[in-house]
């Protein structure tokens, strides 16, 4: 019995060590974590995601507002770390196209952001234009993640991650006191 258990586990995501087929499980990454700088970057892009899934479950006008004034917050914070530091410090270790592939996504993003925002809930449009804006956020979120995307391709190359990761996290931390500021005037 241990043995069989023992060679059912050797199935998960790899090489069946008993048949010696490739088994359709998920490798499991032990004892790996990502850079700060993608760490970061993932758990604001988890946040928004939520927030979007979150949206589509509210039904009162308040609520839509103010869920979304969070999501545009986040996306605006967001997209101004890559576009200040991840995207320019990856220049050179990231193919280029998709490099402008990115800041021509954030630049989509901003004008249907803006465009939601002169709007309010109850609005023609309103509820559809938040629902584009998430599937395009989905959407640029997996050429990020993707294997081979820019956070694959920056954890090759030459910059350090972790480094990226404190100025990431400082500059951020900037970012939402000047909004809450901004906010309170």
């Amino acid at each position: 019995m241990a043995a069989a258990a023992k060679s059912s586990s050797s199935t998960s995501g790899g090489v069946n060590k008993t048949s010696g087929r490739k088994s359709s499980g998920r490798k499991r990454r032990t004892g790996r974590r990502d850079p700060l700088a993608i760490a970061i970057l993932k758990a604001d892009h988890r946040e928004v995601e939520s927030w979007f899934d979150e949206y589509e479950q509210l039904e009162a006008d308040a609520e839509k507002l103010a869920l979304f004034g969070k999501i545009a917050q986040a996306l605006k914070v967001h997209m101004q770390l890559e576009e200040e530091i991840f995207y320019p410090e990856e220049r050179g270790d990231v193919e280029e196209d998709m490099l402008d592939e990115a800041y021509v996504e954030h630049d989509g993003a901003k004008k249907l952001i803006a465009e939601i925002e002169a709007m309010k809930p109850g609005d023609e449009f309103y509820d559809a234009k938040v629902k584009v804006l998430g599937e395009y956020i989905k959407h640029h979120v997996k050429e990020e993640e993707q294997p081979g995307g820019l956070f694959a391709q920056a954890k090759k190359g030459e910059e350090d991650l972790d480094a990226m990761g404190e100025r990431l996290k400082a500059r951020k931390e900037e970012l939402m006191a000047g909004q809450g500021a901004a906010k309170a005037n």
